[in-house]
């Protein structure tokens, strides 16, 4: 849990903040899909690893066909294992995962978390899970020594925000937008307003996500109080459209750093 927060605070120590590429697990291949993960790593604070899903609800088109083309490959739930234990051994960022629950039920709830702990990685985010609804799934993570991270919208009340944040260790993902993943040109202008509610009860790092596509967008998170952006769409694009991600990546730390 301590990494994760520590990531954190060593990008505040820098003037900027922390930077969190996301890319599917086994795409477009799965050593494709570690070489660019790893060149990614290298000038990230933290790197998320999404577990490829049949019905990723909360991802927009582009994760979805990432996730769908790793599945036709037969990238599993093992096959993640091995490819993240294969990235740690390769990056200094610690390794967050990205997962629906429905895998974790599948493979089981207190070993897929000790598994993942095993191969490396040091944080598990859940997008589907109301934590006050499933608490036992966020005890067997913290269990296995992992930090636990949910996801807050513009429409969480307060309530809300004080159920999810008794249940997260490692940092707030703030969802920028009512929707789902996704590179946009701009984010709302109030976003500012929801971070602020978000640090007025923790004192957890909180990162925005869903949106982050590039310097501007990055430059607008950074200024409205986020302590850390999340950029998946715009990596995943680019692979795609056979460009390389990391010049994506480079400007978002620029539009990070103030």
């Amino acid at each position: 849990m301590n990494a994760v927060v520590e990531a954190f605070q060593r990008a505040q120590a820098e003037g900027r903040r922390a930077v969190i590429p996301y890319l599917t697990a086994g795409f477009p291949s799965p050593e494709a899909f570690l070489t660019h993960a790893e060149r990614l790593a290298e000038e990230a604070d933290l790197f998320e690893v999404g577990l490829p899903f049949s019905d990723p609800l909360g991802d927009g088109p582009v994760i979805q066909r990432a996730s769908e083309r790793a599945l036709l490959q037969g990238v599993r739930t093992r096959e993640v294992l091995r490819l993240v234990e294969a990235l740690a051994g390769r990056t200094r960022a610690p390794l967050l995962l990205m997962t629906y629950l429905n895998p974790v039920l599948a493979y089981g709830l207190e070993r897929f978390f000790q598994d993942f702990a095993a191969a490396g990685v040091r944080g598990v985010i859940l997008p589907d899970l109301p934590p006050d609804e499933g608490p036992e799934v966020a005890e067997a993570a913290k269990a296995a020594g992992l930090a636990t991270v949910f996801l807050l919208a513009p429409t969480s009340t307060d309530r809300r925000i004080a159920t999810v944040l008794r249940h997260t260790t490692g940092f707030v993902y703030t969802v920028s937008v009512t929707g789902v993943t996704g590179a946009r040109d701009r984010l709302p202008e109030e976003l500012g307003t929801l971070i602020a509610r978000i640090k007025a009860k923790t004192t957890l790092p909180v990162a925005v996500g869903f949106g982050i596509s590039g310097r501007a967008t990055a430059s607008q998170a950074a200024r409205a109080g986020a302590d850390g952006v999340v950029v998946g769409s715009a990596l995943i694009r680019a692979l795609e459209e056979g460009q390389d991600p990391l010049s994506v990546l480079r400007a978002v730390r620029e539009g990070a750093r103030l």
